[in-house]
């Protein structure tokens, strides 16, 4: 059932000329809204994957496992910048960390990371190509 207010709203070229709400809308929409608790969490994973040097850190540990040092030298930064932002990592659970002997391992623990990661550059990708057509 569709409603409309009496008063227009303000009329700007991105933006309804009328209020007017379908109730059945809003209920499916109110359906697909998620708990507080996942809201948060989600977007704990995207501000992890929004910092240029974590996406080095996992596009680089989806070609295998890799050491510390490794990854500093790859990224060329500090073997502290590149522990610190694997700590990041670790918290939301999104690699694996084993010691061998002196040497801190690192690999991905959760495959759907990098399915995600792809589906981005892929996006990103398309998306420039189009702005250059």
């Amino acid at each position: 059932m569709l409603t409309r207010s009496q008063s227009q709203a303000k009329t700007d070229s991105d933006t309804c000329e009328v209020f007017a709400v379908d109730k059945e809308h809003i209920a499916r929409a109110r359906a697909a809204l998620l708990e507080d608790s996942v809201v948060e969490d989600v977007t704990d994973l995207f501000k992890i994957l929004s910092h240029g040097t974590r996406l080095g850190i996992l596009r680089a540990l989806s070609t295998g496992e890799l050491c510390v040092c490794e990854l500093a030298e790859l990224l060329g930064l500090s073997l502290s910048a590149v522990s610190h932002q694997l700590r990041d990592l670790r918290r939301l659970r999104l690699v694996a960390f084993r010691m061998e002997g002196r040497l801190a391992y690192y690999s991905i623990r959760e495959p759907f990371i990098l399915k995600l990661l792809d589906e981005g550059v892929g996006y990103v990708t398309a998306s420039q190509k189009a702005r250059v057509k």
